[in-house]
């Protein structure tokens, strides 16, 4: 589901839903907590086409960890799918969204 290839990148493949939900918040909270302070988490959603509320549930406690450790969280690659779900549920002021990350 999500695999960390570097200290600063998760790579998620398939989806964000209630079946996987756990295993993204372990992976997420474990960069974030991993990552040296004032570092940026990037959650790369290029092999991630569908987010549920418990995918957008992962993701907003990830991102209030990194935020009270004095991280910043990045979607990079967002599919519509997923920027339509931030902008539905107020949330996409929340996360920094950006470009697919090489490699």
């Amino acid at each position: 589901m999500a695999v960390r290839d570097d200290p600063y990148v998760i790579r998620v493949i398939g989806d964000m839903d209630l079946n996987s939900a756990e295993e993204l918040r372990a992976a997420l909270m474990r960069a974030v907590e991993e990552t040296p302070p004032g570092s940026e988490v990037v959650v790369d959603l290029q092999n991630s086409s569908f987010c549920d509320s418990a995918g957008l549930n992962a993701l907003l406690a990830a991102r209030e960890r990194a935020w009270v450790s004095g991280h910043t969280l990045r979607l990079a690659a967002p599919s519509h799918q997923m920027v339509r779900l931030l902008e539905l549920t107020g949330a996409e002021g929340l996360f920094v969204l950006g470009p697919a990350v090489p490699g």
